[in-house]
């Protein structure tokens, strides 16, 4: 064999090696990591009753296996409806709560002139919807799953919380006839007020979408403000604010509290004297950085940190 002849030889074991070491299974990365995404809406296509979208998702941050103890949460970052706050409001949140055993779902839902009200809802509905049909698959048990969302996240999640059914016994689809009622709320400097007018200048859903019909915004008053919507089926809810936020009126959050007061709901609410708006966990403000602290043990309180043996099976 010449020297050619032996060149190409070793060219075409090495590409051989290539190819053979790419075609086996080696280890997931993503999957070790405890991070997956799925799609929100799947294949469901005509099946569904309402518009839906392939580009909403849920990213799943799952505790270190035999840490789970049966709690699952959907996370809703904010950003105005025009973005999402997802590293601050989403995946580091996502990562406590991984880190009490609790499994959480980071909520990519639909934003934007674009994507009008009420698609983000029907988002954060068939989320909730999703993650109790896959219980089972996430060793988590149906019956302790909660919401939690952080300014225009925290309205969103407070619509959800406000508006749920038990389901949709006639639909085509699986997952919309699975209930959409969290068990718990948590909110982190909620916009509850989005959807309201005012006259002092301050942010709204339709001044930030400036497309709106105006007969849809005067609509939108009633129907998206979650307060409105306060009943004794709400679920246990917790409530970060502080009270100079100067993006997001704390009054809102008051009224909100006393609206679950009023109701028979059971609530607990923390207000900090000082703190900007999108301060997430604390983001190391002395002060700030207490309020995860609150949360986590306003959580034991309920239960949702203990273990659900049943929901877990042999993991512990």
């Amino acid at each position: 064999m010449n020297k050619s002849s032996v060149g190409i030889a070793l060219l075409l074991l090495v590409i051989g090696v290539g190819a053979a070491a790419q075609n086996r299974q080696g280890p997931d990365f993503e999957k070790g990591l405890g991070i997956t995404t799925i799609p929100l809406w799947g294949d469901a296509g005509s099946a569904v009753e309402r518009p839906h979208s392939e580009s909403s998702t849920l990213t799943v941050f799952v505790p270190h296996p035999g840490m789970e103890n049966g709690t699952g949460v959907i996370v809703a970052p904010g950003g105005t409806y025009l973005g999402w706050a997802s590293n601050l409001e989403g995946r580091q949140v996502a990562d406590w709560f991984a880190a009490r055993g609790v499994t959480a779902f980071v909520l990519k839902y639909r934003l934007g002139a674009d994507n009008p009200y009420p698609l983000p809802l029907l988002d954060a509905q068939r989320a909730v919807r999703l993650v109790r049909s896959l219980s089972k698959t996430y060793k988590i048990s149906p019956d302790r799953i909660g919401v939690m969302g952080f300014s225009a996240g925290g309205h969103l999640v407070a619509m959800e919380a406000t508006t749920s059914d038990d389901g949709k016994a006639d639909s085509a689809d699986a997952v919309e006839r699975v209930s959409d009622r969290p068990n718990f709320l948590i909110l982190g400097y909620p916009w509850l007020n989005a959807m309201q007018p005012n006259d002092h200048g301050a942010i709204t859903y339709c001044s930030t979408h400036h497309t709106m019909p105006a007969d849809s915004c005067r609509d939108w008053e009633q129907k998206y403000t979650p307060v409105l919507h306060v009943t004794a089926n709400t679920p246990s809810t917790f409530l970060y604010m502080t009270t100079d936020d100067a993006l997001v009126p704390v009054q809102a959050s008051v009224d909100f509290y006393s609206a679950l007061l009023k109701a028979g709901v059971p609530a607990e609410m923390h207000l900090f004297r000082h703190g900007l708006h999108g301060s997430g966990l604390g983001q190391g403000d002395p002060a700030l950085d207490d309020w995860p602290t609150l949360l986590e043990s306003w959580l034991r309180s309920q239960g949702w940190l203990t273990c659900d043996s049943a929901a877990v099976g042999d993991s512990k």
